[in-house]
């Protein structure tokens, strides 16, 4: 780092005093399938990069004009939460005066390259990207960076890269901790004594968010697994076992047809951790299909379906992210960055292989039956299925 540090410092002399030489680089990103491998750097790949900081930097305080265009590239439209940051990411930002080019990727990492591409071409100012995979962009965003483009994470942290200016998230360890705090006291409360058998299940292993939140609730429940409290019956307790590729709902469900049919014949379940509503919903409709009796279940997201089977008690909890925070926490920022405020400070930074990164962290909140109308109090949609 040291080295580094007295590179950047030579750049800039030079710089300073070649006035009359118009110098741009860029750095050429390892390809989607390289690990890291910082020690493998060259001084002219440092040196590359420097000057592509360098670049960045100065562009602070610069500000953009008022009609900007913003890119926003978001993972897929597969789960009502990026359904809703589609629609109020374009409603938002046309109404601050920007020129929106809202797009989603299929759960393709090429298509979601080619879309930043594409918005880099239209002259984006800031892209805001939900990343599908967050170690497979590093390429194409340093392309952004070295055209003067903002980079800003989207509800999941982009890794192995330095072209990346902030990101905007729930805590995601802490809305693990959350969802296994859930899940034990929902035992206590509706399961009697322990112990409790229990499986566990992860979000999707591409989510850099999916194995903090298992992490999260980990923390929470392997004290009360080497305590005999809780039983996980199949054994499986490492986040590769218990990883939902692409969190697909089917597979989800599949693996609980399977759980229950090679371990549960003879016992019941009482409960599993769930990494979100759908894979939720996928885990409820498993037991019943086995004619287990409903374990307690938790989610995420509160997605409209699961609000009502919180409100019903078929599922336990959810974990309310609510959209139009994390949307408007993203646009509060593009507007600081628009009138050449920079990005706003934050306490909070996280190593993504290659830089701190500065966290821009909102709090979710635990959602019940108990609370459920207190939490939606002012979203009418939501209070509306509580019937």
């Amino acid at each position: 780092m040291q080295k580094k540090r007295v590179m950047t410092l030579v750049l800039s002399a030079v710089l300073a005093m070649s006035a009359l030489t118009a110098c741009g680089s860029s750095r050429e990103g390892a390809p989607a399938s390289a690990p890291a491998a910082t020690e493998e750097k060259t001084e002219t790949a440092d040196a590359a990069a420097d000057t592509s900081a360098d670049a960045s930097a100065d562009a602070v305080g610069a500000g953009f004009e008022a009609g900007a265009t913003i890119g926003i590239s978001l993972p897929w439209l597969g789960t009502q939460n990026w359904k809703e940051a589609e629609t109020m990411f374009a409603e938002q930002l046309s109404a601050a005066g920007y020129n929106p080019i809202v797009q989603a990727a299929d759960q393709k990492v090429p298509q979601q390259q080619q879309q930043i591409e594409s918005m880099i071409e239209n002259g984006a100012k800031v892209i805001v990207v939900g990343p599908i995979d967050g170690t497979q962009l590093g390429s194409v965003l340093e392309k952004a960076k070295a055209a003067g483009v903002y980079v800003i994470g989207y509800d999941r942290l982009i890794e192995n890269t330095e072209a990346v200016d902030g990101v905007v998230q729930f805590g995601s360890v802490r809305t693990g901790v959350m969802q296994g705090q859930a899940l034990l006291d929902g035992l206590k409360a509706l399961k009697g004594d322990a112990p409790y058998n229990v499986e566990l299940f992860g979000g999707g292993p591409a989510d850099p968010n999916a194995p903090n939140f298992f992490t999260g609730a980990m923390s929470v429940l392997q004290p009360e697994i080497d305590a005999g409290n809780i039983v996980i019956v199949s054994g499986q307790t490492d986040f590769t076992q218990c990883a939902t590729e692409d969190w697909d709902n089917s597979k989800a469900q599949k693996r609980m047809d399977s759980l229950l049919a090679g371990n549960y014949s003879d016992k019941e379940i009482d409960g599993v951790l769930s990494p979100n509503d759908g894979i939720a919903r996928a885990i409820i409709t498993s037991c019943e299909d086995a004619g287990q009796p409903n374990p307690v279940v938790t989610g995420l997201d509160a997605e409209n379906e699961s609000v009502e089977w919180v409100w019903q008690g078929k599922q336990y909890c959810t974990v309310a992210k609510p959209t139009k925070d994390l949307v408007a926490k993203t646009v509060e920022i593009i507007n600081s960055l628009q009138a050449g405020n920079g990005m706003p400070s934050t306490d909070v930074k996280t190593d993504n292989g290659k830089i701190e990164v500065p966290i821009y962290e909102l709090d979710p909140v635990v959602v019940t039956k108990d609370n459920e109308k207190e939490v939606f109090a002012d979203d009418p949609d939501r209070m509306a299925l509580l019937k």
